[in-house]
């Protein structure tokens, strides 16, 4: 079963939905925005084990992990229930233009008996600033299928870049997962339909003023 928790969090579609797409005027020119690169760190998310893609609009950005998982029950140790990941993501994009985070959309597998609960969640924040945001669900068990979660932003918590400088988009993460049955097996990992855990990233536009 999926519930809310923390910020907004709405059930995507079987099929993966992708965020809500800003189709203003007053986004950058796609072929100027740019991954000029990427660093991560966590034992969910070793560098070199997070792939990255731009969609063509540039409105999306696409994250696709290749070792994201936890799992707990009999045989398994206390470390393999929580996993973190830092993500410092460099957007290169033209000059008087910013971008905010609008929604994410995670997609991977879950098996959790009943009594297991799974939680995920992300804080975005720009490098160099305070402000940021946060989303955050969970599952309970008993469930067993493919997951596709969309975390929307709620406008009033909206942050955006800077203008006037490139700064990297650090989005720090985690997933877990907490049983109240010593019995109780869960797993949280890759999707059945690619083998990855993966995170559509929609994010909005405007021109600095």
């Amino acid at each position: 079963m999926l519930v809310k928790s923390g910020v907004l969090l709405a059930l995507a579609s079987a099929a993966i939905a992708a965020p809500a797409l800003d189709t203003r005027a007053d986004a950058p020119n796609p072929n100027e925005v740019t991954i000029n690169g990427i660093t991560t760190s966590g034992t969910g998310c070793p560098q070199g084990t997070v792939g990255k893609y731009l969609s063509d609009d540039r409105q999306t950005f696409t994250l696709i992990f290749d070792q994201y998982q936890v799992q707990i029950g009999p045989g398994t140790q206390p470390a393999d229930a929580r996993k973190f990941c830092q993500v410092n993501l460099q957007l290169h994009y033209p000059s008087g233009f910013q971008y905010s985070i609008l929604s994410t959309v995670y997609r991977g597998y879950a098996a959790l008996d009943a009594g297991v609960t799974g939680t995920q969640e992300a804080t975005y924040y720009f490098s160099g600033q305070s402000a940021q945001v946060s989303t955050k669900s969970s599952f309970k068990g008993p469930f067993s299928n493919n997951y596709n979660i969309a975390d929307n932003v709620p406008m009033a918590s909206t942050v955006w870049s800077p203008c006037g400088a490139d700064l990297p988009i650090n989005i720090k993460s985690q997933i877990s997962l907490a049983s109240t049955k010593t019995t109780a097996k869960g797993l949280m990992t890759d999707d059945s339909i690619d083998g990855k855990i993966t995170w559509v990233t929609g994010v909005s536009w405007r021109k600095c003023k």
